[in-house]
C-alpha cells in the first residue's frame, strides 16, 4: 500500500490507455503523449471527496491529525491524514479512516463515503476504483452550548 505521508510524493501513476476517451470531434486537437498523475493527487482527490459529507467530522485518527497541526506548523507539506491508496491491476482501492459525527448512522456514512470517493477518482482522475475501505476510527459529539455539567 502506497501510503503518501513524507513532504514528497513517493511515486506516481501512469494512466491506462483508455482513461480519458475523448469524442471523434476532440480527436483532431489531442497530440501525442503520456498524462501521469502523481499518487499524492489521487490521494488528495479521495480526501476532498469526502470533506463535505454531512456526518463527516474529520479524515483520520485522533493521533494522525494531532501529527498533522504539529508538522503543518514546521513544514508546507501537503498531508492527508486517513487516506491512503495502493494502485493494482485491477485499479485504485483507498483506505480512508476518519471521525464521524454524532448520531450520524454509520453504514449509510460509510456507503456514501464509497461512492463520493469512486465518483471523484473514476470522475476526475479517469482510472477505476477497485475498493474504498472505510474506517471509523471515532465519533464526534458536540458539546452543547448552555451544558454546564449540572444535572
Amino acid at each position: 500500500m502506497v501510503n503518501i505521508f513524507p513532504t514528497e510524493p513517493s511515486s506516481s501513476t501512469a494512466l491506462p490507455a483508455n482513461a480519458g476517451d475523448v469524442t471523434d470531434a476532440a480527436e483532431h486537437s489531442l497530440g501525442e503523449g503520456v498524462t501521469t498523475i502523481k499518487d499524492s493527487v489521487i490521494v488528495k482527490v479521495a480526501g476532498l471527496a469526502v470533506q463535505e459529507i454531512p456526518g463527516v467530522h474529520a479524515l483520520g485518527s485522533t493521533p494522525v491529525r494531532a501529527l498533522k497541526a504539529i508538522v503543518d506548523t514546521i513544514s508546507t507539506a501537503d498531508m492527508n491524514p486517513g487516506v491512503s491508496i495502493d494502485i493494482g491491476d485491477d485499479g485504485v482501492a483507498v483506505e480512508m479512516s476518519l471521525v464521524a459525527d454524532y448520531p450520524v448512522p454509520l453504514t449509510e456514512l460509510a456507503g456514501q463515503v464509497r461512492a463520493s470517493v469512486v465518483r471523484a477518482i473514476e470522475g476526475l482522475v479517469g482510472m477505476s476504483v477497485s475498493a474504498v475501505n472505510v474506517t471509523i476510527t471515532d465519533i464526534y459529539v458536540a458539546e452543547e452550548s448552555g451544558d454546564n455539567g449540572v444535572a
